[in-house]
């Protein structure tokens, strides 16, 4: 495995030679540093003012270089633009042509100096992580805070390139307008859908994307799949449009919705379910929360299970399903409320989100598999709001063969019929990859394949500065490069959650604390949502599952202004910060001050818990993917599966909180589970700060 420093040297081009980044000489200033600190040679203080110069000396030789470069890149494209001025008046074609090839040339040249770009901010971010990893200090934190803020800052030049970006635009117009000989008026600034299908523009474009942070509405929504976005000329990705089976990735699809619509559509009436069985109402914690207990197991055994295949575990999951259905049904008619929290560990047990994300990661085309991950995260949003809606309409009561059929039973007989269904749908449609299928036959399987991308978090899709799974693990490989242990063992994935745990940094922990927070604060929310209106409002169980499905109905319209807009204006841990203070303020809200709660505040503070929550939790994932070791991107015990264990557990708790809280009334019920919402709230905020400079 080629190390950074190799490789720097080997893409460097001849002429630019000496405006690159001197890499090997700061990795032996901080090899040195660390022996002069260990002798008393020099203190910390001393190490820090210097290290600080010389990487300043450093920077600003690759600005000025660049500012220089951008300078030569604009007269060019000024003096083209004089040239068509004159040829659009005169039409001709052939020269039309060479003006055209002409735009093409800058354009090169452009592609080669945002490649020079890419590899110094590479090599930045690197020897920034090797000083703090070898000298024990986080220096990341005092040169990024210092830096990147400042008005003068020689670092953004290089983090955010807006002037190689304006180079791009001039260019990528003159090009869109030589493209139309017809002579049309349409510029790309005032429709920004249209697609120039022009390869220098191509080229151009990927480089841009993986340098600037041009988030747009899939992209976000990718965020929240946890998926990985592969490099674009990655040799990992096997996966071409001959093997790719469409209807194989809409019953992956279709499995997510109808695990939604399960988890939620009998959040309206558990409440009343549980009554009915001689329990008491906050028993509906205990109902709600067994499907997320059960989810912490399957998850795990999902995620090995598609390492082998995909059609079994769905297979598996449908039968599940089924029975826990049948079982939830059944349990009105046996008066038992075992048979009912069983029907649901039973429907948690089929829980196969960790496929459904596999199956994208794995088995999806490169230039289709953004759409599908904006595909599985809309499925979610949709069945979140469908379910609670679906429990509205089956507001009936009647009896057949001595069956009960009503509000309480009926969301259980009707998810029996959608997944006996889907099982059959499954049974005749479903194809299994033709990887899997080879790797079957001739029992060759190997976990670490390196077309195997695990169903773990997205890595950002196009984060400013961020690596791929193959650059993520060529960095492992340098970070290790002066350590005696083997360097393949310091890649290997982990192979166990404590092994997995053991490779979580500060910056991680405190990623993983804020989704725990945030799904936390939404399960409170959305379970006990039942009873504290019953209580407080009278609300009928057809006015709560409207309300359920308002809320979840936000999902997609919030997720579009924020993709579209918000995360082109702010950084991601701007919003992060901004996102945690609105759960807070929702969550303070929500608490009953006063005898006369009122449904505008409960409504109010729902709200802005709620979409601030969802907002917060694809910048979340998206910053998780940047602090993660690469380790951590495959295997069994992924950061996926990681994540999902987190917000598993925090709703497990929650659920539990409503049920125990439930002992003391339900005149003390939402106070006392806001209490440890706003607790963890705070907390996420203060450890937020903490790292906050680590998340650039």
């Amino acid at each position: 495995m080629v190390n950074f420093g190799k490789r720097l040297m080997a893409d460097q081009l001849e002429e630019w030679r000496e405006y690159y980044i001197n890499y090997k000489m700061m990795k032996k200033k901080v090899k040195r540093y660390v022996q002069q600190t260990q002798t008393g040679g020099k203190n910390r203080e001393q190490v820090l003012k210097e290290f600080s110069r010389v990487l300043d000396d450093q920077i600003e030789k690759i600005v000025l270089f660049l500012l220089q470069q951008q300078g030569h890149l604009a007269s060019r494209i000024e003096n083209l633009g004089e040239q068509r001025a004159a040829l659009m008046e005169q039409s001709d074609l052939s020269q039309i042509c060479q003006l055209r090839e002409a735009y093409r040339e800058v354009g090169y040249d452009l592609v080669k100096l945002l490649r020079f770009l890419d590899i110094n901010a590479t090599g930045i971010r690197k020897i920034l992580k090797k000083f703090d990893k070898r000298f024990g200090y986080k220096f990341t934190d005092y040169y990024v805070s210092t830096r990147a803020n400042h008005p003068y800052s020689q670092l953004q030049q290089i983090f955010k390139q807006v002037g190689v970006v304006a180079v791009v635009g001039a260019l990528s117009r003159n090009l869109a307008y030589l493209q139309d000989n017809r002579e049309s008026f349409s510029s790309i600034y005032d429709h920004p859908s249209i697609t120039i299908k022009d390869p220098v523009i191509e080229q151009i474009n990927h480089s841009v994307q993986k340098l600037t942070h041009s988030t747009n509405f899939m992209q976000f929504l990718g965020q929240h799949a946890l998926i990985v976005a592969e490099d674009m000329h990655s040799g990992s990705d096997l996966v071409d449009d001959q093997s790719y089976h469409f209807l194989s990735l809409l019953l992956n699809l279709v499995n997510t919705f109808l695990y939604m619509v399960n988890t939620y559509i009998i959040v309206p009436t558990a409440d009343d379910y549980s009554v009915s069985l001689g329990a008491a109402a906050t028993v509906c914690g205990v109902i709600i929360g067994s499907m997320a207990v059960a989810q912490i197991f399957s998850s795990v055994y999902f995620s090995a299970w598609s390492n082998k295949s995909y059609f079994r575990p769905l297979v598996f999951s449908s039968i599940m399903l089924f029975l826990g259905n049948l079982l939830y049904a059944l349990a009105y008619d046996l008066n038992s409320l075992t048979a009912l929290i069983v029907g649901r560990l039973l429907c948690g047990l089929g829980s196969a989100r960790a496929v459904n994300r596999r199956y994208i990661s794995d088995c999806v085309p490169l230039k289709t598999r953004l759409q599908a991950s904006a595909g599985f995260v809309s499925a979610s949003a949709l069945g979140m709001a469908c379910g609670p809606a679906l429990a509205g309409l089956l507001q009936t009561k009647f009896r057949i063969y001595g069956l009960t059929f009503n509000q309480n039973t009926l969301p259980g007989w009707v998810m029996c019929l959608a997944w006996l269904a889907y099982l059959v749908w499954l049974w005749i449609s479903f194809k299994e990859p033709g990887h899997i299928a080879t790797e079957n036959s001739g029992n060759t399987q190997s976990s670490d394949s390196a077309h195997r991308v695990s169903g773990n978090l997205e890595d950002g899709l196009g984060q400013p500065l961020l690596l791929d799974a193959k650059e993520r693990h060529d960095e492992d490989v340098e970070d290790n490069d002066d350590n005696e242990e083997d360097p393949e063992e310091s890649h290997k994935p982990a192979t166990s959650l404590a092994a997995a745990y053991r490779l979580l940094t500060p910056s991680v922990k405190v990623q993983l604390l804020i989704y725990f927070m945030l799904k936390f604060a939404m399960e409170i929310l959305l379970s006990e949502s039942s009873v504290v209106t019953t209580f407080y409002f009278n609300w009928t169980t057809s006015t709560v599952a409207i309300f359920l499905a308002v809320l979840g109905l936000t999902v997609l319209p919030v997720n579009v202004i924020v993709g579209s807009y918000v995360t082109n204006l702010f950084q991601d841990r701007q919003i992060l910060v901004a996102s945690e203070i609105m759960v807070l303020i929702g969550i303070v809200m929500s608490f009953c001050f006063t005898p006369h709660y009122s449904v505008p505040q409960y409504v109010t503070s729902a709200l802005i818990t709620f979409v601030f929550a969802e907002v917060l939790e694809g910048v979340n994932l998206s910053l998780l993917s940047r602090v993660m070791s690469s380790r951590l991107s495959r295997g069994t015990y992924n950061g996926g599966l990681l994540s999902t264990e987190a917000g598993t557990l925090a709703r497990v708790a929650a659920d539990m909180t409503i049920t125990a809280a439930g002992n003391l009334g339900q005149s003390r019920l939402l106070n006392a589970t806001l209490l440890p919402s706003l607790v963890i709230c705070v907390s996420s905020i203060v450890a937020t700060f903490c790292t906050y400079n680590s998340l650039y």
